[in-house]
């Protein structure tokens, strides 16, 4: 059995660690509630951008772009949105596992796709596990600018228009609700295959007028379009990720509860027994002087 000063130092490590807990809480709440808030104000955007392509796109027009230009499939490329930081719970090795079981249902050998990486955690899980990575991007802020994506955009669609890869997804955790995340897929390029997933998300198009063109308006349109599904996916996966580092400090402290109320017992019932070993003593010592 420990003794009463092993189980008191226990006691006051487990303290401690639930302090730091539960400001790590508080703190993933209050970016949670920023992060949230800034992707719901940017949705409308994203939404308003997708309308006016998918009238496009899916018009009977004559209006063309590399960025449509679907081909056969020879090398897919992923975007993958991971953490820069760890104390998530699941929120990056869920997504690793599920991105794992897709590449090996898909594809046969690692020439056959590559990685774009966003987070150091995803990048250390990857790396570890081999996989064919083509670029690495860390240390994104907490809450990102739309400059930080123009880099991956301009990377990740000019593999495509170069003809380096055939098509393009992004994977990312959805927001749900501060419990729940879920591991979304969202495929990017090329944008003829989007058509039937924008209709069903976008609705009944209007009809709009285009000066000079529509293949003017696509050549500018179309880049600000795979930023702002990128940035939309960034800013969704950072509200996911606070929340599911706050619902992990929040499990932490509460095992830190938990814990204490089992080392308290410990260290009661190890007291208790301290004193009776001594009254035991006392007797038996006045016992043996009479």
């Amino acid at each position: 059995m420990a003794s009463l000063r092993e189980i008191k130092g226990r006691i006051s490590s487990t303290k401690n660690m639930k302090q730091i807990t539960g400001a790590m809480q508080m703190v993933a709440a209050s970016k949670q509630s920023r992060a949230q808030a800034k992707s719901q104000a940017y949705e409308p955007y994203m939404q308003k951008i997708q309308e006016v392509v998918a009238s496009i796109a899916m018009g009977n027009s004559d209006a063309s772009h590399p960025m449509m230009e679907q081909r056969p499939i020879q090398k897919t490329c992923y975007i993958v949105v991971t953490s820069d930081q760890g104390l998530a719970g699941g929120y990056n090795s869920n997504l690793v596992r599920s991105l794992r079981q897709t590449i090996s249902e898909r594809h046969q050998s690692t020439d056959e796709y590559s990685i774009i990486i966003i987070g150091k955690i995803g990048r250390d899980l990857l790396k570890r596990l081999n996989f064919p990575i083509e670029a690495e991007y860390t240390g994104l802020s907490d809450n990102p600018s739309f400059d930080e994506v123009k880099s991956i955009t301009r990377q990740s669609v000019g593999m495509f228009e170069e003809e380096s890869i055939d098509e393009l997804y992004m994977w990312y955790n959805h927001f749900v609700n501060t419990m729940r995340q879920d591991v979304t897929e969202t495929k990017l390029l090329p944008l003829t295959a989007l058509a039937e997933e924008l209709e069903e998300s976008v609705g009944a198009t209007p009809n709009y007028e285009y000066e000079p063109s529509e293949n003017a308006i696509l050549e500018s349109l179309l880049p600000q379009y795979a930023e702002s599904l990128i940035y939309g996916a960034l800013l969704d996966a950072k509200a996911a990720e606070f929340a599911a580092r706050m619902t992990a400090m929040k499990a932490a402290s509460d095992n830190a509860d938990d814990l204490l109320d089992e080392l308290q017992l410990s260290y009661n019932r190890a007291r208790q027994a301290a004193i009776t070993q001594e009254i035991n003593e006392i007797v038996g010592g006045a016992a043996a002087l009479e």
